[in-house]
């Protein structure tokens, strides 16, 4: 059974089960240009999807723990989702962003 996967502006949609999350486009070291990275919020993980590789360096025995992570780079075949996402987040927080100046000015 095939996964029904929606990259949402807030996280990944899964089989209709939402997994909260929040997009970056900042320039990585060992990733090539335009790389967007998906953390995951409080904790939570995000599920297992095809051609996206989950990174979590937790380590429980020193108590070192981190948010899931997933990298997408341009070649992969869910970049343009990624991107659309990202771009939907990117004018979600700017819409915020205006609203909350507006109110501060008055």
């Amino acid at each position: 059974m095939e996964q029904s996967v929606k990259f949402m502006w807030n996280g990944i949609k899964v089989d209709g089960v939402l997994y909260l999350g929040w997009y970056s486009a900042s320039t990585l070291k060992n990733c090539p240009e335009g790389t967007i990275t998906i953390y995951a919020r409080n904790y939570h993980h995000f599920p297992k999807i095809g051609c996206l590789t989950i990174e979590n360096g937790s380590d429980s025995m020193t108590d070192y723990f981190e948010e899931d992570r997933i990298r997408v780079n341009p070649g992969n075949p869910w970049y343009p989702s990624v991107l659309e996402a990202f771009n939907k987040a990117e004018a979600h927080f700017a819409k915020r962003a205006k609203k909350r100046e507006a109110i501060s000015d008055g």
